[in-house]
């Protein structure tokens, strides 16, 4: 009969997730394994014959905190469909448009001057 076991793994990046996932595929039985969970901080296992107090201390050796959330059987569950709904509105994702400054006119008063210095 197949089980599914679900493991909490606190990891802190793609390093330790492939680390997790290298342990997690050698244990005995195991069939699939792959991360779950809001965040993916979840392992969930698939296989027969599983020892989930073997793998969740493997893990806890190795990696770091490891908290065994649940076991039980593998059936499948029924499956939810889910609808994609359309776009509420057709925009192109990368559509760029320049920004619109307005030109200011400055009004300049030139004299003729017959000094050379033009600070006084």
């Amino acid at each position: 009969m197949k089980q599914k076991v679900v493991i909490k793994v606190a990891m802190h990046g793609n390093k330790s997730r492939s680390k997790v996932l290298k342990i997690a595929v050698v244990a005995p039985g195991v069939q699939s394994a792959g991360f779950t969970g809001k965040e993916l901080d979840q392992l969930e296992v698939v296989g027969e014959g599983i020892d989930a107090a073997v793998l969740t201390s493997l893990l806890r050796k190795n990696i770091g905190p490891a908290d065994l959330i649940s076991v039980g059987s593998a059936e499948k569950e029924e499956e939810k469909k889910v609808e994609i709904l359309p776009p509420a509105w057709n925009s192109y994702p990368y559509q760029f448009s320049a920004p619109y400054y307005p030109i200011q006119h400055y009004p300049v008063e030139y004299t003729n001057r017959t000094d050379p210095c033009s600070i006084m």
